[in-house]
């Protein structure tokens, strides 16, 4: 491996212009590709295998042409101080609005809030509910215009008007100002360890055109592969992420090479040789844990890891090639490490030892003192996580400048908290000898429940053999209550099949994230299983080592715990809610945990490769344990600190954006990445090495015969150097073809 890289870094850099006209022309490719592509269609979101999915499914089939996951939208009409709906004036109205509403292309139906009884007991609230024919995110922008203009009609009438419903759902927005300032941190990050603006803009660049690249390639292709919003947003995060931690790693060790005397050239191949090496397997286990979320079974999560993976090899790719490229641009304005500084500083600074390598040696000899704390310490974070509840936003979840949230907050207060999440029960009495009884029976049983508000009459398709019954909850959407009342009515259900025939199904948005939220919580241990277990052999050949990849996996698990203990304290709990812009705590998004085991995983294992593949060089060379633990430091630890910090500023730009859910990943992530880097990689890592001593290295023999040799620490580069003396560099080029 470190052969290979390093071949292709020297061709990279003596063949800049190809290369960078390689990766410009790729990037304009996708430009053009997202520029031309057709606007993405429906971003459909199923859960195969659930009882919600299998109920839409059915009613697809038993009601043709009722566009069952066609977008709705209720349209809320509040009275001024002192009147009521049902006033002369503000009645005539809203039957105005509704009138007008119904003229759109692509509404099928809406109601009439006097005739259908949608009017509060006070009198003061009304709703019309609107449904379309197609999804939310396959709406015309004329349709939501239309509904738009038609609330700005009645405020001007004086009513309040609120719209509520997935017909306005508006794309994911992350917050472009914490972008800007994520990168400005990264920027000055850069520019502190590297040591000059332009080493500093080349990760930058490159991590840029690699997030255009596969940025780009998403939206061209969104329409065809069915991508929604989502998928560019957590392609970007990542792309950010990895391809300036990537590629600052690169730049560190040529700026290393070049202080050790070398030339540029054998500087740039032997920076990709060695940190390109560690930047392969590093995004290996990114692009594994990313990918392994195919493996839960749900369409919307396979698409986002696998684009955001795709991103990812993107990253490695053009830090391995576009890198030394930019370097041979660059030329003598990359200093070496150190340069700036006069002969008699560097002397001083080879004497007396850095902050990472003092903090070193303070753990090689209090490594108990400092594992304890450490494990402590992350635990003490991680209770929370035990009182976690998972769910799905909603409405009620949106900030309170929203319409849809003021819209969810008037029904709520008008008709009750649980009428913002009402259940669909269908009813599949084709097997029945009665359906008619059949359905009065799960009318019955249902209304006999606890946590039921009301219950609808049942309403027949045409063929008279399938019937759906609206139950709304006395609890909001979100509760635990409501999500008991779930499992009682299918507890129900079982008892109707086995006295009727007739199967009863449980569906709608409410019931649709209960089995979205139970769906994931049974993937996550088999997910977790997968991905792990995959990097675990990967890392076992990496370093050569049984009790480094186990000691890894054990600390992301610690990290990862206590990430969502901070999770759940901050968006569930409301602590220091305030100070990040959480205006509605409420359970923690369904798709958190097993969002994160996935992406932390992948990024925990980039900070142990690069810091322990710099212990293990030394382990190898000849050093003792303990003295390889503070070397690896010396070399590793500002830098790793650095791709730490970076990548927290990226991830922390997303905590302003306005959507709860790219809010509250963004925390997630950014927190981990804190956890995991400082506390795992940089305290708990080096005590337990210290600990173990030699036995941190030890593998079988029979299983080092049977592993390949990847050569990360690149030990391979000396024996090259010996035989490519005085080759020519044409030879090599052919020789790079060739392999």
């Amino acid at each position: 491996m470190a052969t290979f890289l390093y071949k292709l870094g020297r061709f990279a850099f003596r063949r800049r212009h190809f290369v960078a006209l390689i990766w410009v022309a790729l990037l304009t490719l996708a430009g053009v590709g997202a520029a031309s592509a057709p606007a993405a269609g429906s971003t459909s979101f199923s859960i195969p295998g659930t009882e919600a999915q299998k109920a839409f499914d059915l009613l697809d089939q038993r009601f043709p042409g009722s566009s069952s996951d066609g977008a709705t939208a209720r349209v809320v009409f509040k009275a001024p101080a002192g009147e009521k709906m049902t006033d002369k004036l503000n009645k005539a109205t809203v039957k105005a609005t509704v009138k007008e509403l119904a003229d759109g292309s692509e509404v099928t139906s809406v109601t009439d809030p006097y005739k259908t009884h949608a009017v509060s007991k006070d009198g003061t609230v009304a709703y019309a509910s609107v449904r379309y024919d197609v999804s939310g995110m396959e709406l015309k922008d004329s349709s939501r215009d239309a509904l738009e203009a038609a609330g700005h009609d009645v405020q001007k009438a004086g009513l309040t008007v609120e719209i509520g419903g997935d017909a306005l759902q508006a794309g994911a927005e992350p917050g472009a100002a914490g972008e800007v300032v994520g990168l400005a941190i990264a920027a000055v990050v850069l520019v502190i360890t590297l040591g000059s603006l332009v080493a500093a803009g080349l990760p930058l660049l490159t991590a840029i055109i690699g997030v255009g690249i596969g940025v780009s390639t998403i939206t061209a292709l969104a329409k065809t592969l069915d991508l929604g919003d989502t998928t560019s947003t957590l392609a970007l995060m990542i792309g950010l992420a990895v391809g300036i931690d990537y590629a600052l790693f690169i730049v560190s060790r040529y700026r290393g090479e070049l202080a050790e005397g070398r030339d540029r050239e054998e500087a740039v191949g032997r920076a990709a040789g060695t940190a390109g090496s560690a930047v392969v397997f590093a995004g290996l286990t990114v692009v594994i844990a990313l990918a392994g979320l195919s493996v839960v079974g749900v369409p919307m999560l396979t698409k986002m890891g696998l684009a955001a993976a795709g991103t990812v090899v993107v990253s490695v790719l053009i830090a391995l090639t576009m890198i030394p490229a930019l370097l041979g641009y660059a030329g003598k304005r990359v200093k070496a490490a150190g340069a700036k500084r006069g002969r008699r500083e560097q002397a001083a600074e080879r004497t007396k030892p850095g902050l990472g390598e003092r903090w070193a040696s303070f753990v090689v000899r209090r490594p108990a003192a400092v594992l304890l704390l450490g494990v402590v310490g992350l635990g003490a974070v991680a209770l929370p996580a035990s009182q976690l509840e998972l769910g799905l936003p909603d409405d009620g979840s949106q900030p309170t400048s929203t319409t849809q949230r003021r819209a969810y907050d008037l029904l709520s207060d008008g008709f009750g908290p649980g009428f913002n999440g009402p259940l669909m029960i269908v009813v599949d009495a084709k097997d029945s000898a009665d359906p008619k009884a059949a359905a009065t029976t799960v009318t019955d049983g249902i209304k006999d429940l606890k946590d039921v508000a009301s219950v609808s009459p049942a309403m027949f398709n045409q063929a008279g053999d399938t019937a759906t019954i609206t139950v709304v909850p006395s609890s909001k959407p979100s509760s635990v209550r409501t999500e008991d009342l779930v499992h009682a009515i299918r507890d129900e259900g079982t008892a109707v099949k086995a006295d009727t025939d007739a199967r009863v199904l449980v569906t709608g948005t409410t019931a649709m994230n209960i089995d979205f939220s139970q769906k994931l919580n049974d993937a996550l241990i088999p997910y977790l299983a997968l991905v792990v277990g995959l990097a675990f052999l990967l890392l076992i050949a990496v370093f050569r080592s049984v009790l480094v990849p186990l000691k890894a996996a054990l600390g992301f698990l610690l990290s990862v715990l206590a990430a969502l203990g901070a999770v759940v304290a901050v968006f569930q709990w409301g602590w220091l809610g305030g100070l990040l812009g959480v205006e509605q705590t409420g359970p923690i998004m369904s798709m958190m945990p097993i969002f994160m085991v996935g992406v932390v995983f992948g990024l925990a294992m980039d900070y142990e490769v690069f810091l322990v593949t710099r212990m293990r060089e030394a382990y190898v060379h000849g050093e003792s344990p303990g003295q390889a633990v503070v070397t690896g430091f010396r070399h590793s630890a500002r830098v790793v600190g650095a791709a730490a910090i970076i990548m927290m500023s990226v991830f922390g730009g997303f905590i302003t954006s306005s959507e709860s859910m790219i809010k509250m990943i963004g925390f997630g992530l950014a927190i981990a990445v804190f956890f995991d880097a400082f506390i795992v990689r940089m305290a708990i890592v080096p005590a337990v090495l210290a600990l173990l001593g030699k036995r941190a290295w030890w593998l079988p023999k029979w299983l080092d015969r049977a592993l390949p040799n990847v050569d990360v620490e690149g030990e391979g580069l000396r024996t090259l150097s010996d035989r490519k003396a005085g080759q020519d560099d044409e030879d090599e080029d052919r020789e790079l073809v060739r392999a």
